[in-house]
């Protein structure tokens, strides 16, 4: 069995100002690690908010300042530290330098997980300023399978559904707003009930300087679709303490992932 305490930082997002936003999350990463968690998870685009068309955003390479603070917030406090940022991927064509929406998850041992978002918010012309990425990511924290998604990508089951088998709990930072706070909510759950593993949704509170307003509602959902921990719509930082005994144990009791059928299958007989 391996444990592990989780903190989810719902924060706002000072727009396009990356020392603002390293200045207001540092305290709260500190004070995360010193409630004894072993990751500590920021927003979509923690350090810049979502705002991928606007002219002021400077997309940074690999290593660039957004993964080097999680990178130094993680060695700091010996703690796993995540969120998106815009990075521009060195597989990245010189005639299409577009950054991906990449989720960056940083351990304390200079370990540095990247998962690049499949789904951009085509509602937001996000896909016209953003690379899409192509592979989904799934890997080891603490003994934990964690599979790695955002936002938008929420709303696509079959890929969650397609890494149940060797997941124990999802990540999900997102820019989600207040506008469709129901689907949010209403989608982490399904998620967890679903796959039978833990979801862990982190949402930006505030105002974005592209006008849309945010109300936070961050999840943290166990296997079976209990709340363990909910914000609400300001700045705090939800705990939790996860089990991979729970998921094998709910999976065990109730065999719903072996039962999945592919509709597009010819039937037996």
């Amino acid at each position: 069995m391996s444990t592990l305490r989780v903190a989810a930082v719902q924060h706002d997002i000072a727009w396009m100002d990356r020392a603002a936003n390293f200045e207001r999350l540092a305290p709260k990463i500190a004070a995360a690690a010193a409630g004894d968690a072993g990751l500590v998870m920021l927003t979509e685009t923690f350090s810049v908010g979502f705002g991928f068309d606007d002219p002021a955003l400077e997309p940074e390479p690999i290593g660039g300042p957004s993964s080097e603070f999680l990178a130094a917030q993680a060695a700091e406090h010996g703690v796993w530290v995540g969120g998106s940022c815009p990075e521009i991927h060195p597989d990245a064509p010189p005639d299409d330098q577009r950054p991906s929406n990449c989720f960056v998850l940083a351990g304390p041992d200079g370990t540095q997980h990247r998962y690049r978002k499949i789904h951009p918010f085509t509602f937001s012309g996000e896909h016209e300023h953003v690379r899409a990425g192509t592979e989904l990511v799934t890997v080891d924290v603490e003994g934990f399978r964690v599979s790695m998604f955002v936002c938008y990508d929420l709303r696509f089951a079959d890929e969650f559904w397609h890494v149940a088998p060797e997941t124990d709990l999802y990540l999900v930072p997102a820019n989600w707003p207040e506008a469709r706070r129901h689907h949010w909510m209403t989608l982490l759950e399904a998620r967890a009930i679903e796959n039978q593993a833990y979801v862990v949704g982190i949402n930006r509170v505030g105002d974005s300087g592209n006008g849309l307003a945010h109300s936070g509602d961050s999840r943290i959902i166990d296997a079976t679709g209990e709340v363990l921990a909910a914000g609400s719509r300001g700045e705090t930082t939800l705990f939790a303490e996860l089990s991979t005994d729970h998921v094998a144990e709910t999976r065990d009791r109730f065999r719903f992932l072996p039962d999945r059928r592919d509709a597009g299958r010819p039937s037996a007989g």
